[in-house]
C-alpha cells in the first residue's frame, strides 16, 4: 500500500496524466473533461466562465476516477470542499453504481476552519445509513432508504457555496448521454455479472447489445437516472422523500421487490453529531460516533502505542466495532478504551470512499455504501435508481474515515476516506498515523480488502500550501488531483 507522505505521495504533472491514462478510459485530459460539466460557470450564468482559481485549489481523491475529475473542477473554479464531495457523490450515482448509487448510504466528516465563513473550528459527522426496512408484502429483496441524496444535501447547507442544483449537472449529463465505464466499476461488475445481469432492468444498463457485462471503456448509459437525477435538480433532494418523485419510487420499488413504503421515505432522515476525537500532539484526529467510525479510533489509538502492531489494531477495531453493534453507548472515549471480547465479522457490504479539500483548508472525507455489491441487484423501474439493499446487524458495512486539524490555529493537518468492509477501519488508522507521523515506509500493511484516499499538509492549511500532497491506494482504480 502506498505510503501517504508530503514528499513521497505528491505527483507530478506528468505522473497524474500517466495514471488518468491507466485508469480513465476515453478521456485525454481534465480540460477536455471541464467544457461539459457545468454548462458555464459553477457559480451561474452571472459568474464568467473562465473565472478560476490560480495557484493551489486544495485536492480530491476517490476510489473512482471520474468522480475525482469533477471534483477537481469544482475546487478549480473556486468551489469548496463541501461543494466537491457533493457533486463527487452524485456523479458517482452514475459511474459507481456498484457501489454509490442514489440508493445508498453513508457517513462523512467535515471540518472548517474559518469561522467567517460559518465554521466551528471543530469536525462534526453526518450520518446518513439506512436504518433496516420492515418486512413488506411482496418484497422478496427489500431495499433500503435511499440516503444518499438527503445526507449530501445537508452536508452541502452547512459546508457548501456553489449552487445545489449546479453541482448535479455532471452526473445529469453523464446519466443522459452515457459515460465511458472505469476500470473501478468493471471490477465489480465482472464479480457479479451472471446474477445482476438475470434481471432485465440490470441487464439494459450494464450489459452489451450481446448480452455480455460492459467492459472497461464501453457506453455507460442511464437515461431514466438522467431524467431522476434532472427532478432532484430542479424540485431538489425533499422530491425524492416527500413529493411526486417519491411515490413514482415508491411504486417502482414495489415492482422491483423492494418492498419500500412512503413512511420509509419520510423517515429517512441524515443526523449531524459531534465528532469523536483524540489528542495526538498538538493535533485533534476526528472519527464519526458509528461502529466503524469508532473501530477507526480504536485501532488508531492501539498504532499510536505500537505503530508496527497491525494485527493487535486491527483485533481492538472489531472488538469495538462488535460492542457497538451489541449496544454499547455512553461516553465514546469509554468504549474506545474499553475492553472487549475478541470478534470477528463475515462478509460485510461493500463499499466506497472519497475526500476532498479545497484551499481554505475544509476539509471533508465520506464512505458511501449499497450494504451489498450492486444493492439488491434491480433497478426501480423508470427511475434508473438501483436500490441498496436493506441492512442487516450481520452484514452492515463499517464506514471510516478521519480528519486531523489544530484547534489552537484552526488548521487542517489530514483527511483519510477508506473502504474495505471489516478492513475499512484499520485502513483509515494506518494512512492517519502515517500521515501524522511521516513515516517513510508502512510500518503495518493494511489487509486485503482494505483501500485508503489521503491527503496531507503536513505543516497546515491555510498558510503552507506547497506542503500539501494527495494519494489514492495503488491496488485500486481509484484516483488523486490537485494543484500547488
Amino acid at each position: 500500500m502506498q505510503k501517504f507522505l508530503p514528499a513521497a505521495a505528491k505527483f507530478s504533472r506528468r505522473a497524474i496524466a500517466a495514471g488518468m491514462a491507466l485508469t480513465l478510459a476515453g478521456c485525454s485530459t481534465v480540460e477536455s473533461v471541464q467544457k461539459s460539466l457545468f454548462g458555464g460557470s459553477l457559480f451561474g450564468p452571472d459568474v464568467p466562465e473562465s473565472t478560476r482559481i490560480e495557484g493551489f485549489i486544495g485536492a480530491v481523491a476517490a476510489d473512482e476516477p471520474r468522480a475525482v475529475l469533477i471534483g477537481r473542477e469544482v475546487l478549480a473554479q473556486g468551489g469548496s470542499a463541501g461543494d466537491a464531495v457533493l457533486a463527487m457523490a452524485f456523479a458517482m450515482t452514475v459511474t459507481y453504481p456498484s457501489r454509490a448509487s442514489l440508493g445508498a448510504g453513508g457517513a462523512c466528516i467535515a471540518y472548517n476552519p474559518e469561522s467567517k465563513s460559518g465554521g466551528t473550528g471543530q469536525a462534526e459527522a453526518f450520518i446518513f445509513t439506512a436504518p433496516p426496512t420492515p418486512a413488506a408484502q411482496g418484497a422478496d429483496r427489500p431495499a433500503a432508504a435511499p440516503m444518499l441524496a438527503r445526507g449530501m444535501f445537508a452536508l452541502h447547507a452547512r459546508y457548501g457555496s456553489a449552487p445545489f442544483e449546479r453541482l448535479i449537472i455532471p452526473a445529469e449529463t453523464m446519466a443522459r448521454f452515457g459515460v465511458l465505464a472505469s476500470r473501478a466499476f468493471v471490477r465489480d461488475l465482472a464479480l457479479v455479472s451472471g446474477p445482476l445481469l438475470a434481471d432485465p432492468g440490470a441487464r439494459a444498463i450494464f450489459a452489451k447489445a450481446d448480452g455480455s457485462p460492459l467492459t472497461e471503456g464501453s457506453q455507460l448509459l442511464q437515461p431514466e437516472l438522467g431524467a431522476t437525477l434532472g427532478q432532484i435538480r430542479t424540485s431538489g433532494a425533499g422530491d425524492l422523500y416527500q413529493g411526486g418523485l417519491a411515490a413514482r419510487l415508491v411504486e417502482a420499488s414495489q415492482l422491483a421487490g423492494g418492498g419500500l413504503r412512503a413512511d420509509d421515505l419520510r423517515a429517512a432522515l441524515p443526523r449531524v453529531a459531534p465528532a469523536v476525537t483524540l489528542r495526538v500532539g498538538n493535533d485533534l484526529v476526528a472519527f464519526a460516533p458509528t461502529d466503524g467510525g469508532l473501530a477507526a479510533a480504536a485501532a488508531f489509538s492501539a498504532l499510536q502505542t505500537n505503530p508496527a502492531d497491525g494485527q493487535a489494531a486491527q483485533a481492538r477495531a472489531l472488538s469495538v466495532a462488535a460492542s457497538v453493534r451489541r449496544g454499547a453507548s455512553g461516553d465514546p472515549a469509554a468504549v474506545i478504551a474499553s475492553s472487549q471480547p475478541p470478534a470477528s465479522f463475515g462478509p460485510l457490504g461493500a463499499s466506497t470512499s472519497f475526500a476532498a479539500l479545497d484551499r481554505n483548508g475544509m476539509a471533508v472525507t465520506c464512505a458511501l455504501s449499497m450494504n451489498n455489491l450492486f444493492g439488491t441487484g434491480r433497478i426501480a423501474p423508470g427511475t434508473g435508481i438501483l436500490l441498496a439493499a436493506s441492512p442487516s446487524p450481520a452484514t452492515a458495512p463499517l464506514l471510516a474515515g478521519s480528519i486531523a486539524y489544530n484547534a489552537n490555529v484552526r488548521g487542517f493537518r489530514a483527511a483519510v476516506a477508506s473502504s474495505g468492509q471489516d478492513a475499512s477501519p484499520l485502513a483509515t488508522a494506518i494512512a492517519m498515523n502515517n500521515a501524522l507521523r511521516g513515516l517513510q515506509a508502512m510500518p503495518a500493511q493494511v489487509p486485503e480488502p482494505g483501500r485508503a484516499n489521503a491527503i496531507s499538509c503536513y505543516r497546515y492549511l491555510p498558510g503552507a500550501e506547497g506542503a500539501c500532497s494527495w494519494a489514492t491506494d495503488p491496488r485500486g482504480a481509484g484516483l488523486a488531483l490537485g494543484a500547488n
